[in-house]
């Protein structure tokens, strides 16, 4: 139900400045206003302390164009707007969308320019847009640079990743700040191809902390035929300013009117549950575009994925080592392809005993001989398999045995390439009953000269869940920008990774064990993440007693991020032989659930420490996981979610005795208990580890 009031007040030009609204709960405040100069700007208070300082506003046109001054406001309107909602899939059966929007229309007297600033203030934040109405003096137009500002107040905690238009595969930092400096940033950090070309740039979204204890994080919404925007920072005045990627030409935007921006957001509370929680960029996004969503369902799923990573297979069928044979057609398997029909056979096989709904294999098509890195046009055809991977025999076998297959569809950054063969590639995977599919992106992109934040590369991301929602298919990708919320818009967009993931810690210095208390206040905010969960084996000495890298958790930890990192599509990562020797640990994978009624958080710190129950969609079976950082700690957690006067059995799968992400990984002990509403449960987590546990009601 949708409930919206309006009011639209006219205005002599130049007669009020300034405009207040108001979150539906008050506590938070944004005032906008022209300056003498007619600069439009804006501040933010809550609870009645200021934590957005005066912010100017606006654009600059490579037409020399300046959006940013001169102003006057026509009017304005206030509405409010009210309603309850269903995604497709989602933690939520059902979301709250209730804001205060403003909107102020603008004159540039200099130019003859009309522009509507809007802002929409929720009870956890702000968000604001650029909104160009039809109009005779600007039509097509070119955005050189946007202006938008946010001031923080003081000298804050800050999360945050170096500037980069090309990859957002970083550790976080945990610094002041007034101590952002990307030169500080450890670049042997096994990114491949990494573009940081300014000291003081930092990505969105941004999470930061005040001395007071008042959460913010500064985002954005509903990117679409835009850029990505990160913040350029002044570190002596606390200051953001907005910047985008450009183009091989250096523009930022082509753009035509009528038109609008992506939203800008300031997420803001004195508890951090609420900032995890917020369905805000959701909000912002509009409703599912698709119909018919029947087909859109959730997946649990394994794969010839994580061997290639720990060394024991390859993607390639030929080896590197023999490239140009591979180039020629005299493909001559080297033995170690991890692609093949019968390895392939094996994964359906374990799929189908433990009761998944897929297989995802990587390598199965020609081109991975010559892939990585020669920034080449045309690398993979998406058609073609290799001699030992036989499409017609693996999909029978796996429609036989129930399983779904998805196809794996690597553009090694040559997107234009991939764009030329989409719709074979489509075709191809309907042919042989694929429902899903996971794109990549490594690498430099092609054009040459875009960047994967660019506008070019959001529109392709875009496209691609358009395109695919055609042919009935779900996407996960990989490499991309991080998303927006555009998964309501499109919920066939099922996943994407756009972080730092776990594949880094079998080959470089891994992920910090914070690292996954981060990613629920910054990544996870904007859509389902696929971060391969699940790993068992945790040092990669296990494959090779030389290799001293292992994943930064407890194999207890591994399993609370089923719970704690939100996506309809989750993929138990480990290879098959290991969940073998760990059965009773590998149950709570086959349990937990992976589209949710309620979600609550129960306790949220970022950086130390996470603790999220979810209830399983139409069922009365919960779900708890709890996360923490390098630090071990204690807590107490009440089971007040629980359905009243109901019995439940809990499984609690936790860190063992001596259990340490570095010392004592694979520590673990699993007990049961019946608990109630009224129970509470004293939980420890180890260094770098966690506690999952399953609350199956007893009839």
């Amino acid at each position: 139900m949708k409930f919206i009031f309006s009011l639209v007040f006219l205005l002599a030009m130049g007669y009020i400045n300034s405009q207040s609204v108001q979150s539906p709960s008050k506590a938070i405040t944004v005032n906008f206003k022209l300056s003498e100069n007619g600069n439009p700007n804006y501040t933010i208070s809550y609870k009645n302390k200021p934590v957005i300082l005066e912010s100017f506003l606006g654009l600059k046109l490579k037409s020399g164009i300046d959006l940013t001054s001169n102003f006057a406001i026509d009017s304005f309107g206030v509405n409010t707007f009210n309603e309850i909602w269903q995604p497709v899939l989602g933690e939520q059966k059902n979301i709250k969308n209730h804001y205060n929007q403003l909107t102020i229309a603008l004159s540039q007297t200099k130019d003859n320019v009309k522009i509507n600033i809007i802002f929409r203030v929720f009870d956890e934040g702000v968000a604001f847009r650029y909104d160009f109405p039809k109009q005779q003096n600007l039509n097509y137009f070119i955005i050189s640079d946007e202006a938008s500002e946010f001031n923080i107040v003081g000298n804050h905690k800050v999360f945050w990743l170096p500037g980069d238009f090309d990859t957002n595969e970083y550790n976080y930092e945990e610094t002041l700040f007034s101590e952002i400096n990307t030169d500080k940033v450890n670049l042997n950090n096994g990114i491949g191809f990494k573009a940081i070309n300014k000291k003081y740039m930092v990505q969105t979204p941004l999470m930061m902390k005040s001395l007071e204890g008042i959460y913010l994080n500064i985002f954005e919404a509903a990117v679409v035929n835009y850029p990505v925007m990160q913040l350029d920072v002044d570190t002596k005045n606390y200051k953001l300013k907005s910047s985008l990627a450009p183009n091989a030409l250096g523009d930022k935007a082509y753009l035509q009117t009528p038109c609008v921006s992506p939203w800008r957001t300031i997420m803001i509370s004195d508890d951090a549950r609420d900032i995890v929680g917020s369905k805000m960029i959701l909000n912002l996004n509009e409703p599912s575009k698709i119909d018919d969503t029947s087909w859109i369902k959730p997946m649990k799923y394994v794969g010839v994925w994580w061997e290639m990573h720990v060394g024991k297979s390859t993607w390639d069928y030929a080896g590197s080592q023999n490239a140009q044979n591979a180039l020629d057609k005299e493909l001559k398997p080297s033995g170690k392809h991890g692609a093949t029909t019968a390895n392939t056979k094996r994964y359906i096989d374990f799929a189908a005993k433990h009761g998944f709904d897929g297989v995802l294999v990587e390598g199965w098509n020609v081109g991975w001989e010559d892939w990585f890195g020669n920034w080449k046009e045309n690398v993979f055809d998406f058609l073609t398999p290799y001699p030992d991977f036989n499409l017609k025999e693996v999909n029978d076998y796996a429609k036989l045995k129930g399983i779904k297959m998805i196809m794996h569809s690597e553009t090694s950054g040559s997107v234009a390439n991939f764009e030329r063969h989409l719709d074979r590639s489509l075709n191809l995977m309907k042919e042989y009953g694929y429902t899903a599919a996971k794109t990549g992106y490594v690498g430099r992109i092609i054009p040459r000269g875009e960047f994967h934040d660019g506008q070019t590369m959001v529109n392709h991301y875009n496209f691609i869940a358009q395109r695919f929602a055609d042919y009935k298919m779900m996407v996960n990708s990989h490499e991309s920008s991080r998303p927006t919320g555009y998964s309501r818009t499109y919920p066939n967009y099922i996943a994407a990774e756009a972080t730092r993931g776990t594949e880094f810690n079998a080959w470089s210095i891994g992920n910090l064990p914070s690292h996954e208390t981060v990613l629920p206040f910054t990544r996870s905010l904007g859509g389902p993440i696929d971060y391969t969960p699940g790993i068992f084996e945790i040092k990669m000495s296990y494959y090779d007693a030389s290799k001293k890298e292992q994943v930064h958790t407890t194999l207890a930890k591994q399993l609370a991020l089923y719970v704690t990192l939100y996506s309809p599509l989750q993929m138990a990562a480990d290879l098959p032989e290991n969940y073998e020797k760990y059965p009773d640990a590998f149950q709570f994978i086959k349990d937990v659930a992976t589209d949710w009624d309620e979600s609550k958080y129960l306790e949220a710190e970022p950086g130390d420490y996470l603790t999220i129950a979810r209830k399983a969609k139409g069922t009365e079976k919960w779900f708890l996981g709890a996360i923490t950082d390098e630090n071990s700690r204690k807590t107490e957690i009440k089971l007040d979610f629980l359905t009243p006067n109901k019995k439940y059995k809990a499984t609690i799968y936790q860190d063992g005795k001596t259990a340490d992400w570095q010392k004592n990984p694979i520590n673990y002990e699993i007990k049961s208990l019946l608990v109630t509403s009224k129970t509470k449960l004293k939980l420890v987590l180890a260094a770098g580890g966690g506690t999952a546990i399953s609350f199956f009601p007893i009839n």
